[in-house]
Order: C-alpha cells, then structure tokens, then sequence
C-alpha cells in the first residue's frame, strides 16, 4: 500500500509499504481522509519533542486525526465491525496498569500514540491498524470530512468541559487556529459569549467569518471580565496573559502546547483563586463530539481549506498553500488520491 513517511527534518517521501493485518484485538481500516496539525509540521521540521526524548524517531509515519471504513478483522474481534464507519482514539494504553484501570489510558506511561509515539504507524496511509477498543462509530450523517474532524473537535470539547461554562458566561480564547476556531464555535453553540484573541491578519478576518465577531488583538482587546480563558495557542507568552486576564476565581484551560517551556507566576494563580486546567487529546470527548456533529450542533466543515493526495502532504507540511484554499487553518489528505 502507499503511506506517506517523513525520512528526516524537512524529508519525506510516498512509499510503496507491506499493508498491516489485524493482530488479536484489532481491525485495520481503509482511511478515507486525515487531517495534518501542528504535531505533524513539526515531525517535519524536526522540531517536535518526541524526536528528543527518543519517544519518537525517524522514519515516522503520522496521521492522528482520520475516519474510514472497517476493511479486516483480526481474532477476538466481532465480525459485525467489518464495513462499518469509524474514527478512533488517538491514545492507545496498554491496558494492565493502574492509569489504563482507572480510565486515563490516555496517560499510559508505555502508552502509544497513532502516529505519534512509540513507532505506532500514522493515518497518512491507505489503511490503519487500530484496537478495536479505540475505535468511535460514526453514523451516516458524519461523513468522511466531518469523522476526520473528530479527534480535533474532542480536544476542543474537553476544553470547554474544563472551562466549567454555564451560559451568559464570558469565554476568551487564546490563539484562532483549528482547536482554538473548534473551542470558540463550540462554547457559543452552548450558549457562552466568545471573544478571541490574536494576531492581526488573515486568521481573525476568518474567525469573524465563522460568525465569531468578538475577535481581538493584542492592541485592541477590551477590558473585559473574563470567566474562563482558553489558551489554544503555542506562544509561550500567553499561559501566563490567560492567567492575569482570567477573573478571579474563574478557570484556565491549556490545550495550546508551545515549542519552547512557558512560565506561569503560582502566586497568580493562588491570590486570585484560579482553577487550572490542562487537556491532553480528545480521550473521553470521542462520543460527544461525534453527537455534537451528527446532531448539527456545530458544524466543522468551514475550517477545512483543502483535501489533498499523499504526495501534496510535505507541501502542505512545509507551510505551503494555494491562493484559493482560502485562510481556513485545516488541511485533509485524502490517501486514496
């Protein structure tokens, strides 16, 4: 089959690669579409912290956000899985430990991550061997691009889970880019009042397209009282803004990760009584952000700019865009192009 592999910072290449069958417990899924984040640019750069901390090496195949279609089962496995629709978890536990029993497999310490971590191959691929207990059904009415959209959108609802929200509350998101659109479209849709924050350009003249009018930057940002504030940025500047524009005994919520350590002042956080709170991957938050889209709740598709075969993934890796895609931040691959 083809797959998409990243050789060394800045190299990639298509090659031709033994399909995976199913091992006990597992299905191996023919991906119909992908989505490429910010992990993934930086596996290209060379960049991301896994390649450091020997969590990840070259060559590595990536691709964690992905739907597609059941094509094998292996042993142990119910056959009624074949030919069904799914996403999955990004998170893979290894199921005996104490975190993994306890429900936060997602925090395994010998955990793998699809595409990510520890050598398990990425969705960038024709197909993708998963644990049939990581995968998420998705019904009819959540299509290929909407199923790829799942795992960004389950980031983003833990989020505004760990917001604690009710209401009339004021949000203010740090950071418009796919997580930080995703976070903000989902807090209106429940009814909070949105405000976002940052950089002059292109990617707030979007946000306001989406309907999000309340966006901001630095220099204009109003004085404001803000409930919570969700930092899905990767400045590492801003954790500590999110803290002194948070009010008083209201939450912070991290789900941005910067390229280099951020500092936060823990008297801020204890003088004003601040509730802190970091999310990491969509693990939990599967089911409801599929319900969310099937139900129309929130529709993600606006954020989607292009859909792209196997061989424009290191262009796209690479910053590179066409004119026409627009300023909407995501980026699909479809691996049967």
């Amino acid at each position: 089959m083809r797959a998409f592999v990243i050789t060394g910072p800045g190299e990639a290449e298509v090659r031709d690669v033994a399909p995976p069958e199913a091992g006990p417990g597992e299905v191996v899924v023919r991906v119909e579409r992908a989505g490429v984040c910010g992990t993934d640019a930086e596996f290209f750069s060379g960049a991301m912290a896994y390649l450091h901390s020997g969590q990840a090496a070259y060559p590595i195949r990536i691709g964690h956000e992905w739907s597609g279609v059941v094509a094998e089962v292996g042993r142990e496995v119910d056959p009624a899985w074949l030919g069904r629709r799914v996403t999955g978890d990004t998170m893979l536990g290894c199921g005996t430990c104490a975190r993994c029993a306890a429900g936060r497999r997602h925090l395994c310490a010998d955990r793998y991550e699809i595409g990510i971590r520890n050598g398990w191959p990425g969705a960038l691929a024709e197909r993708l061997p998963v644990p049939v207990g990581a995968l998420q059904p998705l019904p009819d009415v959540v299509d290929p691009v909407l199923g790829a959209l799942v795992e960004p959108g389950g980031n983003a609802l833990r989020a505004v889970r760990g917001a604690g929200l009710s209401p009339g509350d004021r949000l203010l998101v740090l950071g418009p880019g796919t997580i930080g659109l995703l976070v903000a479209r989902i807090a209106a849709a429940q009814g909070a009042e949105v405000h976002l924050l940052g950089l002059p350009g292109p990617s707030l003249d979007f946000a306001r397209s989406l309907g999000l009018y309340h966006a901001w930057t630095a220099g204009t940002l109003p004085d404001l009282r803000f409930d919570a504030v969700v930092d899905a940025s990767n400045a590492a500047d801003l954790p500590a803004l999110a803290l002194d524009l948070v009010e008083p005994g209201g939450r912070v919520v991290y789900v941005g990760l910067a390229g280099e350590r951020s500092l936060v002042d823990t008297r801020t956080i204890a003088l004003k009584d601040v509730t802190a709170v970091g999310v990491l991957s969509a693990s939990g938050a599967l089911a409801g952000t599929v319900e969310m889209y099937a139900s129309g709740l929130v529709d993600p598709r606006p954020i989607v700019a292009a859909t792209v075969g196997l061989e424009g993934a290191a262009a796209v890796l690479a910053g590179e865009r066409l004119p026409e895609w627009g300023h909407a931040p995501k980026i699909h691959v479809d691996p049967s192009r």
